[in-house]
Parts: structure tokens; sequence; C-alpha cells
């Protein structure tokens, strides 16, 4: 394997707000909080209890005959299926019934009522398991965005991608390996939207992906009861080390009105940067009508320009550095 620099992700023993918000949060880097209380959920929440609290109600989660998810050539289907019977297939290793195959992967990643129009929140979604967990307190309460049960099989890795908005990764049971990656090395991770076409980043194919080898590995493995803090921006790929259940909670970090008012998921790029996008891809297309020579001229002039006025960036410093 050949992979870049590697760092462990800091970890913090007792955070209270006070510290969270003047100490960590600030820096805009990955950490691990340990100690905070989570509530009963930590002692309550096995496959049994869960069963036993979702009932029959029917969820829609991700099926997979692989254990690594891809969401950008779908090697899932999305499949329903009563909650008790989710969390019976996902604790078990092997299965009697099933979609694909014996040994598949499942994963939720809770909804709300209406995903077109609601946010997911585990308190309106699984009152009955909510009354169990202490959210962190971390920021506001206008900040709050969306609260997202998840739950997967052991084994089952997703997808590197990046989300729009500070998440809160409450791990409250099993094991979980997290790999991060800081928003400047884009320019390494191969972006399709926002996601990493490097699905295996174990194992990466350096001669389709060459330039994945430069980028920077943070890395932790949370414990049943750590909660993991992602800025904005920050690519994340996560591997669920056992049968795991865990709360993401997302916060706004901007001004409220940065964001898209029609962003369910929490992950549509702010509203100016969306703008910004658009706008590029109308120069591309004007570009398109001249000459290749003419074309490379002024790409080369417009990304001096995005040096120079966005990055900061000497025009002679060569990008990704």
């Amino acid at each position: 394997m050949a992979a870049g620099d590697r760092t462990q992700v800091r970890l913090h023993n007792g955070v209270t707000k006070e510290v969270f918000v003047n100490e960590i949060r600030p820096l805009r880097r990955p950490a691990v909080l340990r100690g905070v209380d989570l509530g009963p959920c930590l002692s309550r929440w096995d496959a049994e209890y869960l069963r036993a609290a979702g009932g029959t109600r029917p969820v829609r989660v991700h099926a997979s005959p692989s254990p690594r998810m891809d969401f950008i050539h779908k090697n899932f289907a999305y499949k329903t299926l009563p909650f008790d019977e989710f969390i019976q297939r996902t604790a078990e290793e092997k299965h009697s019934k099933f979609f694909f195959c014996e040994n598949e992967k499942y994963y939720l990643r809770a909804l709300g009522n209406d995903p077109r129009k609601d946010v997911a929140d585990i308190r309106k979604q699984f009152p009955e398991l909510a009354k169990d967990v202490i959210l962190p307190e971390f920021y506001e309460e206008e900040q709050f965005f969306s609260s997202v049960f998840r739950i997967s099989s052991p084994g089952i890795q997703l997808w590197t991608h990046y989300d729009v908005m500070d998440n809160m990764l409450i791990q409250v049971v099993g094991r979980k390996r997290v790999v991060l990656f800081s928003p400047s090395d884009v320019p390494f991770l191969y972006l399709n939207g926002d996601k990493s076409e490097v699905l295996d980043i174990d194992s990466p194919d350096l001669k389709t992906f060459p330039e994945f080898s430069k980028a920077t590995w943070h890395e932790c493995v949370l414990e049943a009861g750590d909660v993991l803090f992602i800025p904005a921006l920050w690519f994340h790929n996560v591997t669920s080390l056992e049968f795991g259940v865990a709360v993401n909670v997302f916060w706004r970090h901007l001004p409220l009105d940065a964001y898209d008012r029609t962003d369910t998921y929490g992950n549509k790029d702010p509203v100016a940067a969306a703008r910004a996008m658009q706008v590029l891809e109308r120069a591309l297309k004007s570009l398109a009508e001249l000459p290749p020579d003419y074309q490379r001229f002024y790409g080369q002039r417009m990304i001096l320009t995005v040096q120079r006025k966005v990055l900061g960036r000497n025009c002679s410093e060569p990008a990704g550095k």
C-alpha cells in the first residue's frame, strides 16, 4: 500500500462546551471527544433492546453483496425491511434470509418522514430511542440541522466524502475506524461531486489515481461512547469494525442564509459556492467555443486568477502545495 503521511486524530477527555467552543472548534481540525455524557444509550442499546424498541416499522436500507459500498457506481440496492428484522440481519454474520447472498451487508441512514421536505431527526423518527441519548450541546440551538440515526453491519466501509456542515459523530455501539483528509488535500482525492473516486483507500490503484499517494491521512478508531468532531469540508471514510450504531448531529456553523433551504440531507454546497460552480461551468462552455490553443491559454489565466485571489498563492508556486 502506498499512502501519504499519517497522523492520529487528537483525543480530548472530559471536554466542556467552553473548551470545545474556545479551543477545539476554532482549529477546524478533527478531534475525538471522550467522556462526554451521552445518556443511558451506552448501556441499553444492544441488538435485543433495539429490536424491541424499534418494532416492526418499515425502514429503507442499503443492502449490498460487497462490504465496500460505492455510491458512484451503486453496488447496492435500496430495500425495505421491518426494523426488528433489519437489526437481526445487521447483527448476524450470515443470513438465512437475504437479497443477494448469505453474507451481504446492510446500512441504515435514517431519513425524515418525508425525505423531500423533512430532515432526519432521531427525536422525531425514533422517539422511543431518542429518549436514551443526550446530544452534546456544544453549539447554539438555532445552529442545529439534523440528527441522523445510523446502523451498519460489521465490516462495512462507506465511501470517502465531505459534508458542508460541522458533524458530531456519536459512536454508541461498536468500534469504528475513520480516515479523514483535509480540505487542502482536494487535489489528490479525484472528486466526483462530493465523493472521491478512490474506493479502496487501503490498496489504491495508483496507476489510475497517482496523486492519491500525496494525501495526508488523519486516523482514529472510535470506541463506544466516543464523539468525533468532523469540521465541515473534511473528507471522511468510515469502516464499522463491529455491528455499529451511531448518531450524527449536523450543525450549521455559517450564517443560516448561507445554506440551501431545500437541502434535507445537509450535503448541498452553500448557496454562494453552488452559484460559483455554475458560473465556472458556463465559463468552460464558453472556452470550448475557441480553438484548443486559446482554450489552454485562457484556461491557464483562469487558474492563475483563482490561485492569486482565492488561494492566496504566488502564481509561480505549483498547485497542490
